[in-house]
């Protein structure tokens, strides 16, 4: 399915310094587009400089706005003139001192700031929103629950909280209100985009996402005695991408879509390098016996409690991309390419060496 970027007309991008961000970003501006980038300090060169490499570039351009997620009101300069809003800004990290404020306050009031500045912005016809497949499932076995066993647009997360899977709660509450907010108005349409583990090189060639975490591990050796056996859903950034600009262009694209590429295990993502870097770096072999995590993941990692443990390892997970395939026309890269993109832009940038 083909689609065309009007780039007579301009958009916003919140988080542009982000991960999926600079791919959608990137797109534009070769699209011709003039992009609003709201991000948290302008002034940072180390986080704008590669959004100000695109703008150089064009043939689009980039302008850069400053904003903050709770700051009410902090986006209606940049949203000035813009069709349509990108809303991807929100934090995924495995850490954090308070998950209320570190990561539910930013998600959900972040995008009732964003989505409520585009109710009075006239010129706002379309929003994309960024949302995650953790706002359709919490755990891995709540896949079984699902009918057919298969995860659906149709299914919301019920089991996540601010004390169990905490960055799930956060994109659930954060969707729910973007929904609640485009239902209550009729000026500008919501497209929501459900994408699960996202992998691939980054534009900014800065490591700014919880899976290059997952990534690293596998070069450093953190991993070497074993994985996790935990399966999850996973697709390429650029798909990611290309998914929210047919979001955006394709005028009949309604309702969430779940972006998935196929399932695999941590341990699964680790052989699909094994062939090119296996020989150079201690990539994990094996998967580690539920019951030893358990018992010591808790103490090892306060982040892997045993009710994730218990409602994860050894999980089969399952999702249907069909409705993106149908409705958006997504297709999708094989994720060794990515995985591999992913660990060379690391080894290029001297994160881990040869063992």
């Amino acid at each position: 399915m083909q689609y065309d970027i009007d780039s007579n007309q301009k958009v916003l991008v919140t988080g542009a310094t982000g991960y999926v961000a600079g791919w959608i970003v990137k797109q534009l501006v070769e699209a011709g587009v003039c992009v609003h980038a709201a991000v948290r300090d302008p002034d940072n060169e180390l986080k704008v400089a590669r959004l100000k490499a695109l703008s150089e570039k064009g043939p689009g351009k980039v302008v850069l706005f400053k904003s903050d997620l709770l700051e009410s009101g902090s986006y209606g300069q940049a949203m000035q003139g813009c069709a349509t809003v990108f809303h991807t800004a929100s934090p995924f990290v495995g850490r954090f001192n308070d998950a209320q404020q570190d990561l539910i306050n930013p998600a959900l009031l972040g995008t009732e700031n964003v989505l409520l500045t585009a109710n009075s912005t006239a010129s706002v016809k379309r929003v994309v929103l960024t949302s995650s497949l953790v706002a359709i499932y919490g755990d891995a076995q709540d896949c079984a629950a699902a009918p057919n066993g298969t995860l659906t647009e149709e299914i919301w997360n019920t089991t996540s909280s601010v004390t169990h899977q905490p960055y799930a709660y956060s994109k659930t509450l954060a969707e729910r209100a973007a929904w609640d907010i485009a239902e209550a108005q009729d000026q500008w349409s919501l497209v929501v985009i459900n994408p699960g583990l996202v992998i691939g090189p980054t534009v900014s060639e800065q490591p700014t996402s919880l899976s290059h975490d997952i990534c690293k591990s596998f070069g450093d050796g953190r991993m070497k005695v074993g994985t996790l056996p935990l399966e999850l859903g996973m697709v390429d950034v650029r798909d990611v991408a290309d998914a929210h600009l047919r979001a955006a262009y394709i005028k009949a694209a309604s309702g969430r879509h779940i972006i998935v590429s196929e399932a695999k295990s941590f341990l699964g993502l680790a052989r699909l390098l094994s062939e090119k870097y296996g020989a150079d770096y201690p990539l994990p072999r094996k998967e580690l016996p539920k019951l030893l995590i358990w018992l010591i993941g808790p103490i090892m990692d306060s982040t892997i409690t045993r009710k994730f443990v218990s409602r994860n390892a050894g999980c089969q997970w399952r999702a249907s991309n069909s409705k993106s395939k149908e409705q958006l026309g997504m297709r999708y890269r094989s994720l060794k390419g990515s995985i591999e993109e992913m660990f060379q832009q690391m080894i290029d940038q001297d994160i881990f060496s040869k063992k």
